[in-house]
C-alpha cells in the first residue's frame, strides 16, 4: 500500500465518520432548539415605576398602552410586522435572553421602591421565557448592559411601529 493510499484510507476511516457525526449531532440540536422563531407566538413588554407596570405592549393583541408626561393613559393598536418580530427574536438570542435569570433585581434591603422595572416575556409553542428587570440592579454589569440593550431594541421597535401607524392615519 502506497503512502498516498494510506492517507486516503485514514481520512475515510476517521475524518468522514467524524463529519457525519457532527452533522447528525448538531442537526438534532438545531432541530430541537427550545426557542425557534417558527414556534414564536408573541411577546409582552411592560414597564413602569416600582410594581406599577402600567406601560405595556402585547404583540399578540397589538395593544399598546402608556402614560404620557401629563399622566394621561393612551391606548393604541400597534401591530409589528413579521420581519420586526424576527428581528427582535434574533436580537434576544444574540444578547443571550434565554440564559437570563427570571429576576434581575436587587435584594429588598438595597432596592428603591420607585425604581423603574421592566418585564419581558417571549411566548413560544412549547416554552415561555419571562424576565423581570430592575433598572437600579447593581449586580453583573454585562448582564445589566445586555438587558438594557434588549429593552432599548424593544422600545425603539414599538415606537417605530407606532410612528408608522400614526403616519397611515
Amino acid at each position: 500500500m502506497s503512502n498516498r493510499s494510506k492517507k486516503i484510507f485514514l481520512a475515510l476511516s476517521v475524518v468522514v465518520p467524524f463529519l457525519i457525526y457532527c452533522f447528525y449531532y448538531y442537526g438534532m440540536m438545531v432541530k430541537n432548539a427550545p426557542y425557534k422563531f417558527s414556534e414564536f407566538e408573541s411577546f409582552t413588554f411592560k414597564y413602569g415605576l416600582g410594581d406599577s407596570l402600567v406601560n405595556q405592549y402585547d404583540s399578540k393583541t397589538a395593544q399598546y398602552q402608556y402614560v404620557t408626561d401629563k399622566d394621561s393613559l393612551v391606548k393604541k393598536k400597534v401591530k409589528l410586522s413579521k420581519d420586526q418580530l424576527l428581528y427582535l427574536h434574533r436580537k434576544a438570542a444574540q444578547l443571550g435572553f434565554w440564559n437570563f435569570p427570571s429576576e434581575i433585581v436587587n435584594s429588598e434591603e438595597t432596592s428603591r421602591p420607585n425604581s423603574p422595572h421592566y418585564y419581558i416575556e417571549f411566548n413560544y409553542e412549547r416554552k415561555t421565557k419571562k424576565v423581570l428587570f430592575d433598572l437600579d440592579f447593581n449586580g453583573d454589569p454585562k448582564l445589566k448592559d445586555a438587558v438594557r440593550h434588549l429593552i432599548e431594541e424593544l422600545s425603539s421597535m414599538i415606537n417605530d411601529a407606532e410612528d408608522q401607524t400614526n403616519q397611515r392615519r
